[in-house]
């Protein structure tokens, strides 16, 4: 099997354990609840965040409750890293790339701390999206610079593995959170 055909099985799966846990609306509630406490030490340092699409953990309650400024991605093309805009809870948005809306405001920003949307994940903060590459070309871009970046995996429990196929592009997790707490690699 090849390492294509090992990431589209995985993703299947995950994906079918990450639906069954969204309809538990409690689990989005303390999963909140943990991201926002796992955020505290960041206060003040730009934070991106990100716009649900399908059945993905809502980070926005976390993110308005955030004390500092926050942005949200944006697909500017296949295969590049993301730019960030900023956002809050108010913004004008437009939809944007694969579903997921953006603020309508092109005023770019940069990240320090980020919340990654993924597919599934393993305790050892291996990440698994959706196969765009587009987290790990821009993590790779935002660590390469001066400055440090924290990069938080949010996503339901149920979205855990014990493994994943792994290439050499990708970009390690720096913490997991769940609705059953902080995961640190």
């Amino acid at each position: 099997m090849t390492l294509a055909e090992d990431k589209g099985q995985a993703r299947k799966a995950a994906l079918g354990a990450r639906k069954v846990a969204h309809r538990n609306t409690e689990s989005g509630t303390a999963a909140c609840a943990a991201l926002l406490a796992a955020l505290r030490p960041y206060f003040g340092q730009v934070l991106a965040g990100y716009m649900p699409i399908r059945s993905e953990i809502d980070p926005r309650p976390a993110m308005i409750a955030f004390d500092g400024p926050t942005c949200v991605p944006v697909v500017d093309a296949p295969e590049q890293p993301l730019s960030f805009r900023h956002w809050h809870a108010q913004a004008p948005m437009i939809p944007g790339a694969f579903g997921a809306a953006i603020p309508v405001d092109p005023a770019p920003i940069v990240p320090q701390v980020l919340i990654v949307p993924l597919v599934a994940f393993t305790r050892g903060g291996l990440r698994l999206g959706y196969g765009g590459g587009f987290y790990d070309r821009t993590l790779q871009k935002l660590r390469a610079a001066a400055a440090p970046v924290t990069a938080i995996g949010f996503a339901y429990g149920a979205q855990e593995l014990p493994d994943l196929p792994q290439e050499p592009t990708d970009q390690p997790l720096d913490m997991i959170i769940t609705e059953c707490g902080i995961i640190y690699p």
